[in-house]
């Protein structure tokens, strides 16, 4: 029965139930803001990741919750890695390794209930706009299951020429530099502005998820000048790099990014491009943030912030020069490492969680937020307890795949690779963060290998039918390696791009 002082908040629950229909444990939960970057690594001021890069929007919304600093992914490349967020399974659960298939497309996937699947069933209203699955892998057919509405996507636009001093023929997306010249012009401001207009038109009579996904700093890393500005060339601090710093990893470890479009880190010197293109990430990525900033305080000005709960996420990490690289595609730190930020109600302000954490914990723990039933079939870990406090126990580690057989453990301290061929890394992250010394073969270490390899997947699976971009495979009885089902040669020398 409601107290003589709460009758009005009743009667106001009333009304909504008997207008919407809508049970009252739906009309009470907390609306979801549901923020997805692409290739954003440590990069942000809240992670400490560059010491000159500017992100003050997230930065505040860290500092208004709680920011997971060891956090990571479970595939190091968009399309896997969002499949595994969005259904709650490990990419070697699901077989999806590569830029294809969709979810739909494989029978592992095909009928899983998705994280924006159960919020519209449990009465939501939903929206998407930019990037949140990959471009193009879910198909029309199945969109109008997945979310309420769907708003735009913009792609990044290209000036007539190329900005960057590569030669060509060249993967559209290697370039960078200022351009547009107006914020407006960009895909990111317009997929901020579809959300800010659907933050705004949002149901009052029941909560909402809305899922805004930018496209930056994924190349093509398009700014407009003055973002560049806030970098001054002469002035630019490299991430730090060691020429041999490949010397020691086994030559599986390239069979990861073969042939990817995204070029070494010799050629970019040699070309004097490698600073122009660290300049243009963080440009870009400050860029970003500012729209991250307008869609927050949209969300602020239509009162409903108090009750949101918001998670700010990155599918994959990226490198800019180390390993001899750049790009994603590796299971080292500078590809797995994402932001992940939690705030809303029920969640500790200024908080700094250093467990290791995964993309897939943010599934279970969005169901206990909002007052949702546990899903035994998610394979994360809700992050509540850590979300209370940040000190909180967890017993669990990192675990990141990249095409089947090979994974990649991360503990608080330690990070362990194994691969399809059996070839082993080792990194001691606290007295080695850059992970320049492999210490796979140190007998001394032996204990700790074993006891990280034992929280390698149980499952495994062979690649789902249907994919071909960014896929490898390794046969253990021939040791055949290929790529994107071309056969790789033992002694084919690496590419040099």
């Amino acid at each position: 029965m409601c107290a003589p002082s709460s009758i009005r908040s009743c009667a106001a629950v009333f009304f909504l139930l008997t207008a919407t229909g809508l049970p009252a444990a739906t009309v009470s939960r907390p609306n979801v803001l549901f923020i997805a970057i692409d290739d954003l690594n440590d990069w942000v001021g809240c992670l400490g990741g560059h010491p000159q890069v500017k992100t003050p929007h997230i930065d505040a919304l860290a500092a208004r919750g709680t920011v997971f600093a060891n956090a990571h992914c479970q595939a190091p490349l968009c399309n896997p890695s969002r499949a595994s967020l969005l259904t709650g399974m490990r990419p070697s659960t699901t077989g999806i390794y590569g830029l294809a298939p969709g979810i739909r497309e494989v029978d592992t996937t095909k009928d899983l209930v998705t994280l924006p699947q159960t919020f519209m069933r449990a009465g939501y209203f939903t929206y998407a706009c930019g990037k949140i699955y990959h471009d193009d892998t879910m198909k029309p057919q199945h969109r109008a299951a997945e979310f309420t509405e769907w708003g735009p996507a913009p792609a990044m636009g290209r000036p007539p020429q190329r900005i960057a001093k590569l030669p060509e023929p060249q993967h559209p997306a290697m370039d960078w530099g200022p351009f547009p010249e107006f914020d407006a012009d960009t895909a990111d401001y317009k997929i901020a502005s579809a959300a800010i207009e659907a933050l705004r038109k949002a149901p009052a009579d029941r909560p909402f998820f809305i899922a805004c996904g930018f496209r930056l700093p994924h190349v093509p890393c398009f700014a407009p000048q003055k973002w560049f500005d806030l970098y001054p060339e002469e002035t630019l601090v490299m991430p730090p790099m060691k020429a041999d710093d490949r010397d020691d990893t086994p030559r599986f470890s390239w069979y990861l990014h073969w042939r990817l479009p995204e070029p070494r880190t010799a050629t970019l010197e040699k070309l004097g491009e490698l600073r122009p293109l660290v300049r243009a990430y963080l440009a870009s990525t400050s860029f970003m943030d500012s729209q991250v900033g307008r869609v927050l305080a949209a969300l602020a000005a239509t009162g409903r912030d108090d009750n949101t709960i918001i998670v700010l996420w990155s599918d994959n990490g990226y490198h800019l020069g180390e390993k001899g690289i750049t790009g994603k595609n590796t299971l080292w730190e500078r590809s797995t490492r994402v932001p992940l930020v939690f705030s809303g109600p029920g969640i500790a302000h200024a908080a700094r969680c250093g467990h290791p954490v995964e993309l897939l914990d943010i599934f279970p723990t969005l169901l206990e937020l909002t007052g949702m039933p546990a899903r035994p079939d998610l394979e994360g870990h809700s992050l509540m307890p850590q979300l209370r406090d940040a000190r909180a126990p967890r017993p669990w580690p990192a675990i990141t795949t990249h095409n089947q057989g090979n994974h990649s453990i991360r503990d608080e301290r330690w990070r362990y690779i194994k691969y399809a061929d059996g070839s082993e890394e080792l990194y001691d992250l606290q007295r080695d963060p850059n992970e320049w010394t492999n210490l796979a073969a140190v007998p001394a270490h032996a204990e700790t290998k074993a006891y990280l390899a034992r929280w390698q997947p149980t499952i495994d699976r062979l690649m789902a039918p249907g994919s071909a971009s960014r896929t490898l495979t390794y046969n253990p009885v021939t040791g055949e390696v290929t790529w994107e089902g071309k056969p790789v040669g033992k002694d084919e020398p690496v590419p040099q791009f």
